[in-house]
Formats: structure tokens, sequence, C-alpha cells
């Protein structure tokens, strides 16, 4: 009876600090023909993420299904990069990521706007915590390509802090003051 409630306890605290949001992407079935017939295997992909800032993804093949996705999810953990977001909800600034033949295109949005974008890239944002961004992906419709490439364009992302720092300026010379306008001088006419 003890060694139930452990278990039991073990699994309640697990639970109840999940670390990482997982999303399953895409699972293909392979097969083997061999001389009794065909053995089948499947791969997963599978994109991890806090939804503070924190992504990555990762692949796995198994015989079985949830043994695949588990050595993907594991892949994945293994895999993070952490990605600067404005205000927590969007980009600082439009990037695109290309992997072979898949290409992106990301550009911040207004707050509201939500996550207008397909597919495996919606996967990639939503583990990431990005509330407001656009997409587009052209090329290969491949998933493993448009994660590549989404990721590749993510890793790009600088956020003014860090462009600051680099270049021995403050964040606001960095920025500007957008407000300050010049003011219109009378006509003399």
């Amino acid at each position: 009876m003890a060694r139930d409630d452990n278990r039991g306890g073990r699994r309640n605290q697990r639970d109840e600090t999940p670390e990482f949001a997982d999303r399953l992407v895409a699972i293909n079935r392979v097969s083997k023909t061999v001389k009794g017939g065909k053995r089948f295997g499947f791969a997963a992909l599978v994109v991890v993420g806090d939804q503070k800032g924190r992504v990555g993804f990762g692949k796995g093949k198994a015989k079985e299904v949830p043994e695949a996705i588990r050595k993907a999810t594991e892949q994945a953990k293994r895999n993070m990069m952490r990605v600067p977001l404005r205000e927590g909800r969007t980009l600082h600034h439009d990037i695109e990521g290309r992997h072979g033949a898949g290409k992106v295109v990301m550009r911040t949005a207004p707050q509201g706007t939500g996550i207008i974008a397909g597919g495996p890239m919606r996967a990639v944002f939503e583990m990431l915590g990005i509330q407001d961004v656009v997409a587009k992906s052209t090329g290969s419709q491949n998933p493993y390509n448009m994660i590549r490439a989404t990721l590749d364009g993510l890793s790009k992302e600088q956020s003014p802090r860090n462009v600051a720092q680099r270049r021995g300026k403050k964040v606001a010379d960095i920025l500007g003051n957008k407000d300050e306008t010049p003011a219109a001088e009378p006509a003399d006419a």
C-alpha cells in the first residue's frame, strides 16, 4: 500500500510542474519490405516550448507511435533556443528565414492580430509564446523544412537591448524617439 502512495505522489508532483508544452506536428509511417512482408515504422516531428521565449524541435523514429513521439520530445528539449520577444507577445522586427527550398517571412503585428501562420509555423509560434505575428511560407511545404526555416529566422531576431549593448549605446539611442517630429515652421507668405 505504501508503494502505491509513493508512485502516485511522484506522478502528481510531475503533473503539477509541467515545464514545457509540446505539439505534435507530423507523423509519417514508413515501411520496409522484408522476406516475410512489410515492417512498419513511424517518424514523429514535435515542437516543444515554455511559451515564454524558448522553443525547440525534434524528430524521433520507432516501431510504435508513442515511442517515436517520446524520442522526438526528448530531442526537442535538448535542442532549445531562446528568442527575445517584444512585450512578450510579438517579434521585435520583420525577419526572413530559409532552409533548403523552404523560405518563410515573419512580420511583427499589432496587439489583437493573433497568429496568422500555417501548419508547422503556427506550432512553433504557439510553443514560443508569440501572440501576434503575420507569417508566410513560400517554397517547400515539407514540415521539417518549414520548421527549420522558421527557427533559422527566429535565430536572427535581435532585441534593442542586445543591439545597444553590442554597439555601446543606450537603448533609447537605438530605438529613437518616435514622438519627436520636427515642428512645422510657420510660412512667411
